[in-house]
Formats: C-alpha cells, sequence, structure tokens
C-alpha cells in the first residue's frame, strides 16, 4: 500500500508519521535529551590501566573518562608493555574521574586488526597501555559519577542484521523458530562470502529478518560493511578521543527501516536537515534519494493529515467508530486489553448484522490503533459475542488481514471459550503513551480518585484518632477547596459533633495547591 512519511524537526525533537491513504497509521518520536550514547564508536586514549580491578579508564572526549573492564577487551589486543600481573576478581565499576586527567603520549589510532583465538587468561595489563589509542563502543550510559561503560566487541545494528566487523561468525536469533535457522545462516553465508569463498565479518540474523528475502538481506550486507569501511578511515584521520560513529538519529531511521517499495514520499520540513538526509542517503540508500522532499508550506506539516489531534486521540482510553461503535483499551504491565462496543450504531437490519458490522470494522480500527500506539507484548481483545460461525471467522480472517500490515511481527490465536481473541505484538520500543504522558499526580495512575465526601470521612476517622493520642489546644484541616466547601456544607453537622464529642474546637483552611485526596491536619 502506498504510503508517505512526514518528517517535524525541530532542535529538541524529531516526529515521524507514517500515513496511509489519508489515515496516520504510526507515529515515532526522538527527543535530543534523551537519544543516550550507547551505540556510539570512539576512538578513546587510554588514561590509566588499574591491573588491581582488571579494568582501565578511557578519555573519549566526555565530562568524565569511561570504563572499560578486561572481559569488554578483544582478546586480540596485543602487549605494547607488561606489568607485573594481580590476581582476584574485579570490582564493580567505580567512580570515574575527569576526562583526560591521566595524560600520555598520543600513539597513532590503531587499525582493525586480524582475529586471534581467545586468551581470556591475558591480565589488562599486558594489552592495553596508557597512551594507547583504542576503538571502543559505548555499552551503558554514564551515570551520576560513573562514566561511561564501554566495550571494544565493535558491533553495528542494521534493519535485519547486526554486523560484528572482528568476528566471523554468523549467528541467529534465537527467537526465530529452530526449524528456520540453519535455511537462514546458509543464505546469509552465501551473500557474505567473499571471492575466495572465506567470510569477511561476522553477523547476526536479528528477528525481524525470519521472513526476509535475499536482496533485504544483501541491501543490509552493504549498508553495515560501508558503514564499517566509513568508521576505519575516520579512525585513522581522527585524533584521540573522537567520535567515530553515532548511532543513526530517527531521521536516518527513516530511510533504513521505513522506506520501502511502497513509499511515494518522504518529506521534511527543515531545509537543512534536507541536505544532511540527502546527503546520507546519497552515500548509503541512493534508491530513496527521489523520494526526498523539503516542505515549505505555511501550514505545520503535521497538519496536512491532522497527526497532532490523531496523537491526542491515541493518548486516550475511547476509540470512536465512523459506525457509532466504539473501541476501550487498557494498558497494563502485563498486557492491554481492548473492549469493543455497538454504542450508537443501529443501522443494520438485525441485531447480529449490527453485531458483525461492527466487529469487523473494529477489527480494522484495532489493528490500526497497535501501530498507532505502539503497543507491544500480550493483548486481548473482547469483540461482541457473535452467535454465528461465519461471522466469527470472517471477523477474525479480517483483523489477521490487517495486522499482516505491520512491519513488527505478531502472533495471533483464534477465539477462547470465552469469546476472547488473543495475539502477541512484539515490543520494539515505548509505547506512544510511555513516552508522552506520565502517572497522574493525583490519583497515582490508577485513573481515579477518591471522593471529596470519602476524603472528608477519612478526615474526621484521622481527627479522633489524633485526639485519643495527643491534647492540643484545636485540630486545623487544611485541604483541597472542594473537601472544605462539603466541610461547611453538607459535612458541617458531623464536624461540629467531632468537636463536641473531643471537646476541642477544629478550623478549616483551604490550599489551591492541595489535590482532592490531600489534606493535613495541624495540631495547634
Amino acid at each position: 500500500m502506498n504510503q508517505d512519511i512526514l518528517i517535524n524537526w525541530s532542535p529538541q525533537e524529531t516526529r515521524v508519521a507514517v500515513v496511509e491513504q489519508g489515515a496516520v497509521q504510526e507515529v515515532h518520536i526522538e527527543r535530543t535529551l534523551e537519544r543516550g550514547l550507547v551505540g556510539n564508536i570512539y576512538l578513546g586514549k587510554v588514561s590509566r590501566v588499574l591491573p588491581g580491578m582488571q579494568s582501565a579508564f578511557l578519555d573519549i572526549g566526555l565530562d568524565r573518562a569511561a570504563f572499560l573492564h578486561v572481559a569488554d577487551l578483544m582478546p586480540n589486543i596485543q602487549a605494547k608493555h607488561a606489568a607485573p600481573r594481580t590476581s582476584g576478581p574485579a570490582p564493580a565499576e567505580p567512580a570515574s574521574p575527569p576526562a583526560g586527567s591521566a595524560e600520555a603520549p598520543v600513539v597513532p589510532p590503531v587499525t582493525a586488526p586480524k582475529v586471534l583465538a581467545p586468551n581470556p587468561v591475558l591480565p589488562i595489563e599486558k594489552q592495553i597501555f596508557e597512551g594507547q589509542a583504542l576503538m571502543v563502543q559505548v555499552l551503558k550510559d554514564p551515570i551520576g559519577t560513573k562514566g561511561a561503560r564501554l566495550t571494544a566487541q565493535i558491533s553495528i545494528a542494521g534493519r535485519l542484521l547486526v554486523f560484528l566487523p572482528q568476528d566471523n561468525h554468523i549467528g541467529v536469533s534465537q527467537k526465530i523458530p529452530p526449524a528456520q535457522r540453519e535455511a537462514l545462516r546458509q543464505r546469509l553465508l552465501a551473500l557474505t562470502a567473499t571471492s575466495d569463498g572465506s567470510p569477511s565479518g561476522g553477523f547476526i540474523l536479528r528477528t525481524n529478518a525470519e521472513d526476509a528475502d535475499d536482496e533485504e538481506l544483501a541491501d543490509d550486507v552493504a549498508y553495515l560493511r560501508k558503514t564499517w569501511l566509513r568508521i576505519k578511515e575516520a579512525a585513522l584521520r581522527q585524533p584521540p578521543a573522537s567520535l567515530l560513529h553515532e548511532d543513526l538519529n530517527l531521521m536516518q531511521r527513516v530511510l533504513r527501516d521505513l522506506s520501502g517499495a511502497g513509499t511515494q514520499s518522504i518529506r521534511i520540513d527543515s531545509r537543512e536537515q534536507h541536505g544532511l538526509l540527502t546527503g546520507f542517503a546519497n552515500e548509503f540508500m541512493p534508491d530513496t534519494v527521489a523520494k526526498l522532499q523539503h516542505y515549505s508550506g505555511e501550514r505545520p506539516i503535521f497538519d496536512l493529515f491532522n497527526v497532532d489531534e490523531e496523537i491526542v486521540r491515541a493518548l486516550g482510553r475511547r476509540v470512536e467508530l465512523k459506525s457509532g461503535g466504539y473501541l476501550v483499551i487498557d494498558q497494563t504491565e502485563a498486557l492491554t486489553t481492548v473492549d469493543v462496543n455497538t454504542g450508537g450504531f443501529v443501522g443494520a437490519r438485525n441485531f447480529d448484522d449490527t453485531v458483525f458490522r461492527t466487529n469487523l470494522e473494529a477489527a480494522q480500527a484495532i489493528a490500526r490503533q497497535l501501530r498507532l500506539r505502539n503497543l507491544g507484548g500480550i493483548v486481548i481483545v473482547d469483540f461482541i459475542d457473535m452467535t454465528r460461525e461465519d461471522h466469527r471467522e470472517s471477523v477474525l480472517a479480517e483483523f489477521r488481514k490487517q495486522l499482516a500490515r505491520d512491519r513488527v511481527k505478531t502472533m495471533i490465536g483464534g477465539f477462547s471459550q470465552l469469546g476472547l481473541v488473543e495475539m502477541t505484538r512484539k515490543r520494539t520500543r515505548e509505547s506512544l503513551a510511555h513516552m508522552l504522558s506520565e502517572a497522574c499526580e493525583a490519583c497515582g495512575g490508577k485513573g481515579h480518585v477518591k471522593t471529596a465526601r470519602s476524603v472528608c470521612y477519612d478526615i474526621l476517622r484521622e481527627i479522633l484518632r489524633e485526639a485519643r493520642a495527643f491534647n492540643p489546644r484545636e485540630f486545623r484541616v487544611v485541604a483541597s477547596p472542594k473537601v472544605v466547601e462539603l466541610f461547611l456544607d453538607e459535612e458541617r453537622a458531623h464536624l461540629a459533633g467531632l468537636s463536641e464529642f473531643i471537646g476541642k474546637p477544629i478550623s478549616l483552611q483551604s490550599e489551591n495547591s492541595m489535590t482532592q485526596e490531600q489534606y493535613d491536619i495541624v495540631l495547634m
């Protein structure tokens, strides 16, 4: 199906919408401050080697030096000088010193060495030395006083494959069914072998490569090898503590992962970013260059297809159907539930037809909402009960047809004995709701709060409890305006009765900043 991709860029955020037949199907968001460093490749300079910890600190150009443990070194790095070996287990990584705090002569960058057999007992001081330039990749972002965690075992992720340039192993994701693994491995071996039949770099087939054809695999192999060549060339030109490769940003991933044969256009509303993306496409994905367009219209690009309105609707529980029916979608930690309701749809000739037509429309809408909201994990769908078996089969067939359009892997069963449809959708990233919203401070994420009357009665019980333990001159209740108003009106008699029972005056103070469930009892 033909699709258009819209890219809205700003310095703080990049947003992408995938539109098919005028309807928004997917929304992707990346925020500049939340990108992190994981996956980035640097030419680091060893600033300190710690034999007692079998670790080292490297300057990679950040505020704090990064941490490298001996287990994350490539086994083929050879010693330039030796130091006495120390024994004992490696402790947890310590706080990092400021980057560059240990000065040492700069040595030329290392080129990609020939892979040798592992030597797990070789101590770190016999493998690297202070001042050495070493290509490393970030495993974990800096946290607090700790610098980034590094590895010298480089891996580069593509859409279908992960490239291991320092290895020759072909691996397959364990999530791919065993019956298909060997066939996939042999296909990839044939695609990656050099002219003399020997492998050139290692690869891991990712889960979403399960149904890929040879052309798609070959494109990913070419992209990954070209990326690695570019990284090696940068390592020869750049000084130590330089960034050699940054993990692809969202716009670049659009070209790699979202653009396909059915993509008609990729429109971006920034002239500068359009130029940068065109340069990236020319080098790595020339087939996408003709689809790139700079959008210069006066209206915001997302207004063309009401994308912002769709995002707002995707954060709500209720989804209206054109027929008058509606869905109720609830997302929990364990699973997502979808309830289908007829609502005001009474247009069919009889009730069975009404239910059938509502369920058919719901099957299409649910598949779209799963993509739009990026809901993953277990999904339970409660279609309206259907008495006819052919109606049930038709709804299930339509649901499977719509799910087949999803670029994320899904699995679906039939109707259970309770009339529910169970399915799973692979988790690929945070859901839209988790990215754009957080738990309500007023209700703590429950989705509801106590009534003002319930809070009033909680306060009365708390005052009685306090009166039995303390003997203040007066009790002062500080609460939300709605609770105070109820005490002054309908609950006045109960408040006065308690005051008379405990023999102490009770005063009220309204506090606008308090939520309905919040209150404080002050002993005067």
